[in-house]
């Protein structure tokens, strides 16, 4: 037990030191007398994190860094002083051990001592996506180069996630299959407010980009302008059992949309397209509940499985969106605004969110994450990259 208060003050510890850099950095965006010393930091990368200015660099460390790192020092002694002296635990000193080892690195590259210390702008090659918990290099070039208000989180991404910043919307290109449904109309009227620049793409409405089943590579151009592409179109042939019903519901809710998947992904070619491109599949929670539609289900569990196979190597951020029954012409019945739907989708994308359920089964919060689990490890442990 008491090894277990001792994890327990040691991980608030560390808790408390990243919350409190995320804040000062914060501030550094809000509060006009740490401003000029930040917007310095800013200006001396260029969009390979590149420094373009080695001068400026070690003053943005002195007047920047140092700074934050100090505070960030400050608070995570007061808090393992606070927690000897009232609860008696070594725990809290964790973090300011954690902090410590921060302001060194910042005073250090201020003198350019430490470069290697500087993980998060090292120039080249990103090899991996913006990460979901961690902040990594693809994370933190959003921050200089998408939006400067947003994704603030320096190391781990929990204040972007409390704060909705670690996802920007704003000015982002983001495409829309089965846009003329009640679904894809909702989702475009959210991401339109959020500031998106959303492009419809549809096979049987009025408005928008027009596509075919079986056509999607005639779109490989559009996409290569695209940040955001979600795969919202579906079809259900309700209790029908015959060859055709069968080819139709997989060739729309699984092949179609694995083609459009892989499609995108051919476009992510350079350091911006792994850091901004994102696919956002509506797979629903037809994956592990009965939908009373056999194909319905049996074609979703497929794209489903598929998308948990791709994505371990997938060479930008994919995101599953698992609805429940929401109203609509297909479903009259469905007891959930799609308004309201779209609104919840994008506020848990926003906070990066990388399996987004919205339903009102209690049982798929529950279902859901084990089943992605323990196949993503089984397909981890018997596949090759």
């Amino acid at each position: 037990m008491a090894l277990l208060t001792q994890v327990a003050f040691a991980s608030l510890s560390l808790l408390l030191a990243e919350l409190c850099r995320d804040a000062y950095h914060i501030a550094g965006h809000h509060w006009k007398p740490l401003q000029p010393w930040h917007n310095l930091h800013h200006r001396v990368f260029n969009s390979q994190l590149e420094v373009t200015n080695w001068e400026f660099y070690h003053q943005a460390e002195l007047l920047n860094d140092v700074p934050e790192a100090l505070f960030m020092t400050l608070i995570s002694l007061a808090f393992a002083v606070a927690t000897f002296v009232l609860f008696g635990q070594l725990g809290g000193t964790v973090g300011l051990f954690y902090a410590t080892g921060f302001l060194v690195a910042a005073v250090g590259r201020s003198q350019g001592w430490f470069l290697g210390t500087d993980i998060n702008h090292k120039p080249g090659k990103f090899e991996a996506p913006p990460s979901s918990w961690m902040v990594n290099r693809a994370y933190h070039w959003r921050h200089h180069f998408d939006n400067g208000k947003a994704y603030f989180s320096g190391t781990i991404s929990v204040m972007d996630k409390i704060l909705g910043t670690a996802l920007s919307l704003k000015g982002k290109t983001v495409a829309v299959t089965g846009a003329s449904g009640t679904m894809g109309g909702a989702l475009i009227r959210e991401l339109t407010k959020q500031g998106a620049k959303v492009i419809p793409l549809t096979s049987s409405g009025a408005e928008g980009v027009k596509w075919q089943v079986g056509a999607e590579s005639d779109h490989l151009e559009l996409l290569r302008t695209v940040d955001i592409l979600i795969l919202n179109h579906g079809i259900n042939v309700y209790g029908a059992r015959d060859a055709a019903a069968i080819a139709n519901a997989y060739e729309v809710n699984a092949y179609s949309v694995w083609r459009w998947m892989e499609l995108f992904f051919s476009t992510v070619a350079t350091n911006r397209d792994r850091a901004l491109k994102e696919v956002w599949i509506n797979t629903s929670e037809a994956e592990v509940s009965p939908a009373f539609s056999p194909l319905y289900e049996l074609s979703k569990r497929w794209i489903g499985d598929v998308i948990t196979l791709r994505r371990l190597d997938a060479p930008c951020i994919v995101r599953k969106i698992v609805l429940g029954p929401f109203k609509s012409n297909l479903n009259p019945y469905g007891v959930m605004a799609a308004d309201w739907v779209a609104w919840a989708v994008v506020a848990l994308a926003k906070r990066d969110w990388r399996d987004i359920i919205v339903t009102i089964n209690p049982l798929t919060y529950i279902l859901f994450p084990l089943k992605e689990f323990s196949r993503s490890l089984y397909f981890r442990l018997f596949t090759r990259a």
